[in-house]
């Protein structure tokens, strides 16, 4: 009986550090709003048909374990019957993290997940206060999928990579 205790614990596989990841900041980048309703003085029944379009990117910090994390927005309201453009919103919101113990192989897909994830709430109520104060009705983003963007997004990039034709030496 004790050596199948034994031969069972020389089989256990050493634990994964534990990850550990840290908002070290977040900001604005760059911000643009433009009432274009307000600026033409349009008037009569308007319909807002808003389009969200959301980029990612990540980059190295030169401090260890360090990432800066930024999230592109571009927001688009048109008239449902006119198609006339109503306002256009765009947002760059960047977040700092200190990430530890997270493989290679997964570390792209964490930053371009896990954090948007974290900064979304913050990004969203930009969005809101900025649509309200600019004379619209706040705009309360929908939860986004990074998910699904960032599978999107790979799976773009393998389509362009494959039609690309490869070149011989």
């Amino acid at each position: 009986m004790a050596e199948q205790e034994n031969g069972a614990a020389g089989t256990e596989q050493p634990q994964q550090p534990q990850i550990k990841m840290h908002v070290l900041t977040q900001f604005v980048r760059d911000l643009s709003f433009e009432n274009i309703l307000a600026q033409r003085g349009a008037g009569g029944e308007v319909q807002p048909d808003v389009t969200v379009n959301v980029n990612l990117d990540a980059k190295k910090r030169s401090a260890d374990h360090q990432y800066e994390v930024i999230a592109k927005l571009k927001i688009t309201s048109k008239n449902k019957g006119t198609e006339d453009d109503l306002f256009l919103l765009e947002l760059e919101y960047a977040g700092v993290f200190h990430v530890e113990n997270v493989p290679d192989d997964q570390l792209h897909p964490f930053l371009l997940i896990e954090c948007p994830r974290i900064m979304f709430p913050f990004f969203r109520r930009i969005v809101s206060d900025v649509t309200r104060d600019g004379g619209f009705p706040p705009l309360n983003m929908e939860n986004i999928d990074f998910v699904s963007i960032y599978r999107n997004e790979i799976a773009r990039r393998q389509a362009a990579q494959e039609q690309q034709p490869s070149g011989t030496a």
